[in-house]
């Protein structure tokens, strides 16, 4: 079975033919930004990214009637459990009308719609960002105007897991992990027999710090910061999501010149990489309780490392060291998304799943 999956980013678009969960041929279209920056909504690169879906395939010489679907990533939503989806009216109507937020990730469902029509075949969204499984006890906070969301690496966290469990002779759905996704974010959560119960929020400002993102700070002299005038709130905002973590203490974002640094004896460096491989194993190991059984007995088939941070082994090593207590630490650096869309049409395609409907919500 052949599945185009296709994964817009921000300044990118990736392209992929899978078959029988392989890929075949696959491509990554890099944008220019004063390119993308010329379109003033999302949704009005539709076009655009639309030529590189279709210089793709030419290249490729994929034909559309050899495809049994098209999964492409899911956009901000409203909230919903994980799955795979069927690209509906609904879900077009809230992606392009950025009901619930505008990214690039929101092209996905349209694009896969439209080339989906092409070929005759339907067209799946899977594991959004949005994906909500959320314990209702992990939605509380000390103030009762501010409930915790569910926003994570849902697609790259849930197929990292499935190829661990794989890995381990075991079933995703009656197992429990912790998945840590490293990339310019972090996020971690904590599976408990196929469910998300409980997240460590990166896109809010949770959890460890990253190569471009503060994670979690001390509240109150963030507060007296702004009261002093030092920071902005929208100051404040920008370096919490693009210009805090690595970048803050170092002035890059690239975990591989850190390591670099610490090679030539930088000891700022290594104190920082320390501390960034100290803060994921310290938030991995909170999530522990989300998966006690009512014994209070925690049994982790596995911490499984995924992202692109995960392809350094000095930074695995690290973590290894100090979560190897709560079970076996699986490190997964394949294209994790990509692969991702494509299992979740294929489970769909083999009668192993069913497809989800999303439908307009009040």
């Amino acid at each position: 079975m052949r599945v185009l999956v296709i994964n817009p980013g921000s300044t990118s678009t990736r392209l992929a033919v899978y078959e029988d969960g392989e890929a075949v041929v696959s491509r990554e279209f890099q944008h220019d930004k004063a390119e993308i920056a010329r379109f003033r909504r999302v949704m009005d690169q539709f076009d655009y990214r639309m030529e590189a879906a279709a210089l793709f395939l030419a290249e490729a010489g994929v034909d559309m009637a050899s495809l049994d679907a098209v999964a492409g990533r899911g956009g901000l939503l409203r909230p919903i459990p994980g799955g795979v989806y069927t690209v509906s009216d609904a879900m077009i109507d809230d992606l392009s009308s950025r009901r619930f937020g505008e990214h690039a990730c929101n092209l996905g469902a349209a694009m896969a719609r439209r080339l989906a029509r092409q070929a005759g075949v339907p067209a799946f969204i899977v594991d959004p960002v949005v994906t909500d499984e959320l314990a209702d006890e992990a939605r509380f906070t000390g103030l009762p105007e501010i409930r915790r969301r569910s926003l994570f690496h849902a697609l790259s966290q849930r197929g990292a897991a499935r190829t661990a469990a794989a890995r381990l002779g075991v079933t995703y759905e009656r197992a429990d992990f912790i998945v840590c996704h490293m990339g310019g974010g972090i996020s971690i959560g904590a599976h408990r027999h196929g469910r998300v119960v409980e997240v460590v929020n990166a896109l809010d400002g949770e959890g460890p710090f990253s190569p471009e993102r503060t994670g979690g700070l001390p509240l109150i002299p963030v507060l007296e910061m702004i009261e002093r005038g030092e920071r902005t709130p929208a100051e404040i905002r920008r370096a919490v999501l693009r210009e805090g973590g690595l970048f803050a203490h170092l002035g890059t974002n690239d975990l591989r010149e850190v390591v670099r640094r610490m090679e030539d004896g930088d000891g700022r460096a290594a104190s920082i990489f320390q501390a960034l491989a100290y803060w994921v194993s310290r938030y991995a190991s909170s999530l522990a309780p989300a998966l006690a059984d009512a014994a209070g007995q925690v049994r982790v088939a596995a911490v499984v490392l995924t992202g692109g941070l995960a392809r350094s082994g000095l930074l695995v090593n690290e973590i290894k060291r100090m979560t190897g207590y709560l079970g076996p630490v699986e490190v997964v650096t394949g294209d994790e998304e990509m692969a991702a869309l494509a299992a979740g049409a294929l489970r769909v395609l083999r009668g192993e799943e069913a497809a989800r409907e999303y439908g307009h919500f009040e």
